[in-house]
């Protein structure tokens, strides 16, 4: 006898009961490619939303080798310590030739990952630009409506693509790694300006004065940029190793949200964030609708080619193909007076 498929509103008690296993079943329907799972998790959504908005969300970027997972493992332990519940959407990028993805955040946290105040959320790309995958918002509503107060949210590294997550979150961290030749150079202009927060990781040791040295000219590199706020981006040390500066950022994360609170920057902020992830999903669902179309197929093809042979430009593709897509549905019944 097959198992009977629990109800959205079943699963939206789970998730405010706290339950794990319901917590990650509401993710899953939410990164299912069957449109009835994506109907119910949104049904799920729906029925969450009143409780969702209330927790601390944290994006947290850094080039490659910077200590992302340990970072988060450390800092993840120290809030639990002090009483929160941490969430951790960890970001593995999904291979461009097999779609596939490793998803080993567990492994690298694992210590915060049998913690019971603790929940990692390890979800492939699946090629979506940004850093974050397709679902990322949902899963971190579900997240706050599961209880959790502070989400992390990690990304695959830092690149030009990386900075939609700075669209989901309150702080944006970037970690960066001390002694690396010219200190700038593994930071984009854009994630230098999206960031309210730098941090030079693995201050410690031997590499102690590097890490101060990388600081100091962050700072200067910030202290250029004209602020998109009323927060002055900063620049710190810390050794997710020894805990060292720790406690510093997590207080000057605080900082930063209880400024966005009081200039009533934190509710703009949100209300854009929704909005703009609106948008993105019509650009999402627009492209899945054109490659639907049977009838498109064959166009598709050929205009591809053609951009490839530089027949035609890629912006008069584009419009050729939205004309035909438009006009690839039916035309809308008279109204009959």
């Amino acid at each position: 006898m097959p198992r009977q498929e629990l109800t959205a509103q079943t699963i939206a008690y789970g998730v405010l009961a706290r339950e794990r296993a319901m917590l990650s079943q509401a993710i899953t329907l939410t990164e299912s490619s069957l449109a009835r799972h994506r109907d119910k998790a949104q049904d799920v959504l729906q029925r969450l939303l009143p409780r969702t908005g209330k927790a601390m969300r944290i994006g947290i970027s850094g080039v490659p080798g910077v200590g992302k997972s340990t970072f988060i493992e450390a800092l993840g332990l120290k809030l639990i310590g002090m009483g929160h519940r941490v969430a951790v959407l960890a970001i593995d990028p999904s291979s461009q030739r097999s779609g596939g993805s490793i998803l080993g955040d567990k492994t690298r946290m694992a210590e915060l990952s049998l913690n019971e105040n603790a929940y990692i959320r390890p979800s492939p790309t699946g090629g979506h630009l940004g850093g974050v995958t397709r679902v990322t918002r949902e899963s971190l509503l579900l997240c706050e409506a599961s209880g959790f107060d502070v989400i992390l949210v990690e990304t695959v590294g830092v690149g030009q693509s990386e900075t939609v997550v700075s669209e989901m979150v309150d702080c944006y961290l970037v970690l960066m790694l001390p002694g690396a030749g010219d200190e700038l150079q593994g930071i984009k202009k854009g994630v230098l300006e999206l960031a309210d927060i730098i941090a030079v990781n693995k201050a410690d040791g031997s590499t102690l004065n590097d890490a101060k040295h990388a600081r100091a000219a962050y700072q200067r590199a910030l202290s250029i940029l004209q602020p998109s706020g009323s927060w002055q981006p900063k620049a710190m040390t810390c050794s997710a190793v020894t805990n060292d500066g720790l406690d510093e950022l997590w207080q000057e994360v605080r900082n930063h949200r209880r400024q966005l609170i009081d200039t009533g920057e934190l509710v703009t902020l949100r209300e854009q964030q929704r909005v703009s992830w609106m948008w993105s999903i019509v650009d999402q669902l627009v492209r899945a609708s054109l490659h639907k179309q049977e009838g498109l197929r064959q166009l598709i093809n050929e205009t591809e080619d053609s951009v490839r042979a530089q027949k035609v430009t890629s912006l008069q593709a584009a419009n050729a193909l939205l004309s035909a897509w438009r006009a690839s549905f039916p035309a809308p019944a008279p109204k009959v007076h």
